[in-house]
């Protein structure tokens, strides 16, 4: 298994470096395609306890979310809102199964959730020297989920929350802020170098390091919330040795929209 995840890591991560540097429609392309894939496994996860939303509507909303963001000149978000949440229980309407109001909401709160979320992603990625700030808000995450699995496995011993995640540990979460807000800080002043008067610095490198790593670890047991309920431990097979989208994601989300805030506010 930890071969598997190894050579899937060295895989993966050399191409989103190289679509984050691109930018534009590229990194857009391997948001959407990857929230995608995200909102349909969370379409497949409710069907496994017997809802039925509609991937189609989901897939559409989510996209108005996401292009949105990316060409917020074309205003889409009213208009594509409007026709997603009227498309979306019409067609409910027509292919009733046994919960028809409950697939409805499923499908507009799935679709809401990730795609106004990830849209996050792409929010940081416009914002001036928006490539140097998703390199130290996405990284902030794996910082301190990295420090959060190395202490919880030597010193884990009080479990955080088991009915959703038993593997956690209030130790690990304790070193994942501890390593996470060191290594995003150092990040971000070696960023600061590189990039210009608005970019990242070492004091806003440790309010991300701080905010992400206190907080994304909640976007990880929403997931697991989910996934506990459908009794299934990974949202899908995606990414092999890491599981689905929704696996891989669950804390960037989190991370993306306080990341951005922080900066705006911050500015």
């Amino acid at each position: 298994m930890f071969r598997t995840r190894l050579l899937t890591a060295i895989v993966a991560l050399p191409l989103v470096v190289t679509l984050i540097r691109i930018g534009g429609l590229a990194f857009f392309a391997l948001v959407a395609l990857i929230l995608t894939a995200a909102v349909v496994e969370f379409c497949r996860l409710m069907e496994k306890d017997h809802f039925h939303p509609a991937i189609p509507w989901a897939v559409f909303s989510l996209w108005v979310l996401l292009l949105d963001a990316q060409f917020p000149a074309w205003n889409l978000l009213g208009p594509g809102l409007s026709f997603a949440l009227l498309g979306s229980i019409a067609w409910q309407m027509f292919h009733r199964r046994e919960k028809p109001t409950a697939d409805w909401a499923l499908t507009v709160a799935g679709a809401f959730y990730l795609g106004w979320c990830g849209s996050h992603i792409l929010r940081l990625r416009s914002l001036p020297e928006g490539l140097w700030w998703v390199l130290t808000v996405l990284p902030a995450v794996w910082f301190a989920d990295s420090g959060a699995y190395l202490v919880g496995r030597k010193w884990g011993r009080h479990k955080m929350a088991p009915a959703l995640s038993p593997g956690k540990t209030w130790e690990g979460y304790a070193g994942g802020v501890v390593l996470g807000t060191i290594l995003t800080t150092g990040l971000a002043a070696l960023w600061g170098l590189a990039a210009g008067p608005q970019g990242p610095t070492a004091i806003r490198g440790f309010g991300i390091g701080l905010i992400v790593a206190l907080l994304s670890p909640l976007g990880d047991l929403a997931i697991s919330m989910i996934k506990r309920q459908v009794g299934v431990k990974d949202s899908g097979t995606l990414f092999p040795g890491h599981g689905g989208a929704l696996d891989r994601i669950d804390s960037l989300l989190w991370a993306a929209v306080l990341g951005y805030y922080f900066i705006l506010w911050t500015h």
